[in-house]
């Protein structure tokens, strides 16, 4: 769930910035308020808060205009609600009469059972772990596919991190200047790991290691942090300024580290 869902005020005072930039400088609260459901006097109350902190400019009574810092702020939990969005479309409502999980324990149909995210897969089991529950269709042994039906609750998604390392070019020593210890901690830190460039896919074999993928790096790394899963990416120097700006374009937060021996 994202922050700003967890409080009505702050739901409200985004939809009093959008419409103060829709309607600036000529704000009118009357119809903030028929607009957004609440009453002229909590519009005049949420602008004050608005303008004192920074998100809103005063230019006398009715005339505002949003800042610099409350375009960004309205930006920011835009991109936040994108990303919500896209997971429960993706991954909710396009399943929602059924479910696929793992089953953590032998269960049998109509039982009544709790879902949880570990490492990008949906797990369910009758220990009351999570908020998120369902009934399975079916019966199931421990480690089967199991379907899950009427679902309530959310999934709570852990905070995934991406780590993106920077491995030379075969020109500037290719694998043999590789920081292999630093590499080998980082790929231990990391449930999941992906490669771009011959150079990565060996320096990652010299630590004996495999990938989870080879190619489409940046997409499955995006897909992976949608799903709560922490990953590392091996990428070659020309590679990595692509990735960044995908990741950045999903407001995917990220660590550069740079794996070359100084």
């Amino acid at each position: 769930m994202i922050e700003l869902l967890h409080s009505k005020s702050g739901i409200t005072k985004f939809q009093i910035l959008i419409e103060v930039a829709a309607h600036q400088p000529n704000v009118r609260q009357k119809e903030i308020a028929e607009k957004i459901g609440v009453t002229p006097q909590a519009v005049s109350e949420y602008i004050k808060e608005l303008v004192a902190e920074g998100h809103i400019y005063s230019e006398g009574r009715v005339r505002y205009r949003i800042t610099k810092q409350g375009v960004e702020w309205v930006l920011e939990n835009a991109n936040d609600m994108k990303r919500y969005a896209r997971y429960v479309m993706s991954d909710i409502i396009s399943h929602v009469s059924t479910w696929t999980a793992i089953a953590e324990e032998d269960l049998e149909k109509d039982t009544k059972v709790y879902l949880k995210m570990r490492e990008g897969l949906l797990y369910v089991g009758t220990e009351e772990v999570t908020s998120a529950s369902g009934t399975t269709i079916s019966d199931a042994t421990k480690g089967e596919d199991v379907g899950v039906t009427d679902l309530m609750g959310l999934i709570d998604l852990e905070n995934a991190s991406i780590t993106i390392c920077r491995v030379p070019r075969v020109e500037r020593g290719g694998s043999k200047n590789v920081d292999l210890e630093r590499l080998r901690s980082l790929a231990r830190s990391k449930a999941y790991i992906a490669i771009v460039g011959v150079e990565s896919l060996v320096a990652l074999k010299k630590i004996d290691m495999e990938p989870d993928v080879m190619f489409g790096a940046k997409e499955s790394v995006i897909e992976a942090a949608y799903h709560g899963l922490s990953s590392l990416v091996l990428a070659i120097d020309e590679e990595v300024p692509t990735i960044l700006s995908r990741l950045e374009a999903e407001n995917l937060e990220y660590e550069l580290v740079d794996l070359s021996i100084q």
